[in-house]
């Protein structure tokens, strides 16, 4: 039996502004109804696996949910306290799935790749596990379809049955380079997927990395639960040396093998590649949303709030939603992250914060905000209940448009159907649930000398949120 493992802690700022710290690509829907998640999950379907288990960031755990809620999933939730890169979040994949005796074979998949074709991917996958079974550690390599200067490659050295020995990594080369590499038939693109067999990983983490096979196992052993989600011990976890499992462990292994992938396979790590993942009109331009195209060549053109015009541009990413615009030529795309990095050192928002923000209970998007006053468009799910709470600073107002409001506000409990309004004061208890079988939608307007989400202060929390989530 196989046991996938989903590693979705990734940030995906080359995305931006698509992509941001509180939604990150793999949750975005960039290539089809699906999101890149969901896409990874629904690959699966036909091998012989166990349900997944999905390590992710801790502020994520509800977008994780809710996505799988989507999809009538079910799998194992295990919460990473911080980011320590791939090779420790492997470690205690392995560690819990070898809890109950048993020693599968981890699938290891990040959840922002898109694969065009499942089942050459799922062959690959078969080709692999005779090699993970004698206790190599097989990575998949995709076949170069031009030089890329955005991903790693790797050497293949002799013949194994299916694959390869793997005898290095070479770092995103230079474009002279990476003709070079391709040229020479022996070099594959580093995908970042695995099939390993737990033990064999954990015997080569406690050669090569003690240290942090020692951390993720006290991560493990103090892990607790927490409604749905298990979150590995914060102390142990962050005193866990960062490091990815190439540099860790597969660069030092003499039992590393490589098995070729030819999947239309992409890890939409950048603009150019999410470009080249569309269908293109006859002058090359891929689009998505309300966009209008003249004189426009080779260009990728995003609009998802309004309509976005181009005229007499060539070889231009242009990225518009609510809240911002990016403006680039195409063979800047790699950049976008040192773009992120400056806009986050300048302490501006829009690198962390999404327009609209998910909630376990729903979502919230602002429409409109001035020095004492912000409108947001809110939506509770069926069932749906926010946190007992109240604001020291601020008052609001609610609007339902749809749907039926059940509103606490103080010792009183009624309800408010829609075009009917309530008022929150400030300093004043109050709830907010969706107790029918429609989405509920309101308009809510905060008046005040301080709008920030931390002005919460929780008195009672169906999901054991803290005051900063």
């Amino acid at each position: 039996m196989i046991q996938p493992v989903i590693l979705s802690g990734g940030s995906g700022t080359r995305l931006w502004p698509l992509s941001r710290e509180q939604m990150p690509k793999q949750f975005l829907r960039l290539t089809s109804s699906q999101s890149l998640l969901q896409q990874t999950l629904s690959r699966l379907t036909g091998l012989s696996s166990a349900a997944p288990m999905l390590m992710g960031h801790h502020s994520h755990r509800f977008l994780m949910a809710e996505q799988l809620r989507e999809m009538n999933q079910t799998a194992t939730l295990v919460l990473e306290p911080e980011g320590r890169n791939t090779a420790p979040a492997i470690a205690c994949a392995a560690l819990l799935a070898s809890q109950g005796g048993e020693d599968p074979l981890l699938l290891v998949l990040p959840a922002d790749h898109v694969i065009g074709d499942v089942g050459a991917f799922q062959h690959s996958v078969s080709l692999a596990e005779p090699l993970a079974e004698a206790g190599y550690l097989v990575t998949f390599g995709v076949v170069p379809t031009q030089p890329e200067t955005g991903y790693g490659y790797i050497a293949c050295g002799a013949p194994l049955q299916g694959g390869h020995h793997l005898t290095a990594f070479i770092e995103k080369p230079d474009a002279k380079r990476a003709a070079e590499l391709v040229e020479s038939g022996d070099f594959l693109w580093n995908s970042g997927m695995f099939l390993l067999r737990a033990s064999s990983y954990l015997e080569q983490l406690q050669r090569l990395q003690p240290a942090m096979l020692a951390a993720c196992e006290e991560a493990v052993s103090s892990a607790h639960r927490d409604l749905d989600f298990l979150r590995l011990g914060e102390e142990a976890f962050s005193r866990c040396p960062a490091d990815s499992i190439d540099y860790a462990v597969m660069e030092h292994c003499e039992h590393a093998a490589v098995v070729p992938l030819a999947a239309q396979w992409s890890d939409i790590g950048s603009f150019d590649a999410l470009w080249a993942t569309l269908e293109t009109d006859a002058a090359g331009n891929g689009t998505k949303g309300d966009t209008w195209l003249t004189d426009t060549q080779d260009s990728l053109v995003i609009a998802e709030h309004r309509l976005v015009a181009t005229l007499g541009v060539k070889d231009m990413i242009v990225v518009e939603t609510s809240d911002s615009v990016l403006v680039a030529h195409r063979d800047q795309a790699q950049q976008v992250k040192q773009l992120v990095a400056a806009l986050t050192i300048a302490e501006r928002s829009e690198p962390r914060s999404a327009p609209l923000m998910h909630r376990p209970w729903g979502s919230f998007q602002a429409m409109d905000h001035g020095e004492r006053y912000q409108v947001k468009h809110i939506t509770v799910k069926p069932g749906g209940r926010l946190s007992l709470q109240r604001h020291h600073h601020r008052a609001e107002h609610w609007i339902v448009v749809s749907g039926t409001a059940q509103v606490t506000v103080g010792e009183r409990s009624f309800l408010v159907s829609e075009n009917q309004s309530t008022y929150i004061p400030i300093g004043v208890l109050h709830r907010l649930e969706n107790s029918g079988k429609i989405p509920l939608e309101l308009i809510e307007v905060q008046s005040g000398s301080y709008l920030g989400e931390d002005d919460i202060e929780r008195l009672d929390d169906v999901y054991a949120r803290h005051s900063s989530e």
